[in-house]
């Protein structure tokens, strides 16, 4: 690749100053962590080693992981442990719905390990975490990152469909060529389908995925995703530089330059996203209220041209 491309690749054992970021610390910070361990919640920031950890806990933004801090499966890329996850906690719903509240979310995100232990893979605990929400935080907004419920029912989705989010997120994680190494528990194809049938089945959902580059997937495999997106009527892309966790995970093939990131993002915009959020900090999570409100206000000046 010419080094003038705005696709140029910095290598691995030069670890750009891009992607360094402050040390977590502060009062507001404290606050937040000492309510999570509070109300017994999880959250992905901490279990996944979001590396703008600092930055969204101070502003007092925090996703929720919910079913557990034990995933049944073993991504190659996810920090999130694995194993035999504990029994459903009962009061995880109302706790997250509290933990709103106390923060005074207008926008939150809620996630969730995998877990294919449960006949519906946890889809009845994401209802009810969005009828405890909208219960108590009637004005906030909710934003939900479900794994794929591999083999489960169709009605495990549309049952959270049918519970009302306002955004529908499932990342596809990478290219297709990669999922053998890096999700070899899922399957590309189900990961778009399942989006499809959210849009299906209810429209006025937003539906967002993201992918992760540097995993060594090729400029050309990552516009198909992008087709293989707006073909399932996807509205928001997210893409954001992969980071090794730890030693035993995949390691990071190359690092993509920020204007890298700004020609992928014009790219997926003449594509025809809604939005595209592109850097190397993005994550599923990252500013998500903030883009909630553009991505709601672009398909009102889409309307209005129609």
């Amino acid at each position: 690749m010419n080094e003038m491309s705005p696709l140029a690749r910095t290598p691995r054992e030069r670890k750009p100053d891009w992607i360094r970021v402050k040390a977590p610390g502060g009062s507001a910070f404290a606050e937040t962590k000492a309510m999570m361990r509070r109300l017994n919640l999880n959250t992905v920031c901490e279990e996944a080693a979001c590396p703008n950890i600092g930055e969204c806990w101070t502003k007092k933004h925090a996703t929720v992981m919910i079913l557990g801090d034990t995933c049944t499966r073993a991504c190659a890329f996810c920090n999130v442990k694995t194993g035999m996850p504990r029994a459903v906690d009962a009061l995880e719903p109302q706790h997250t719905a509290d933990a709103a509240a106390e923060l005074g979310l207008e926008h939150i995100v809620i996630t969730s390990v995998d877990r294919d232990d449960l006949p519906d893979g946890g889809a009845s605990q994401f209802v009810k975490v969005i009828q405890a929400l909208r219960r108590t935080t009637p004005n906030t907004t909710i934003e939900i990152l479900t794994p794929d419920f591999r083999n489960k029912a169709q009605a495990a989705i549309e049952s959270i469909v049918e519970a009302g989010p306002d955004v529908y997120n499932h990342n596809l994680e990478t290219v297709p060529r990669l999922y053998p190494t890096i999700r070899p528990g899922a399957r590309y194809y189900a990961s778009l389908r399942l989006l499809e049938s959210v849009k299906r089945h209810d429209p006025r959902i937003f539906t967002k995925s993201g992918v992760m580059l540097g995993l060594g997937e090729e400029r050309l495999e990552v516009h198909q995703v992008m087709d293989d997106m707006r073909s399932a009527e996807i509205d928001f892309l997210t893409m954001g530089q992969y980071l090794q966790p730890t030693p035993r995970h995949a390691k990071v093939i190359d690092f993509v330059s920020p204007q890298g990131f700004d020609a992928y993002a014009a790219i997926a915009r003449a594509k025809g996203f809604l939005l595209v959020a592109a850097s190397p900090l993005t994550r599923s999570s990252y500013h998500a209220g903030d883009d909630f409100a553009k991505m709601r206000a672009a398909r009102e000046a889409k309307l209005a041209k129609a």
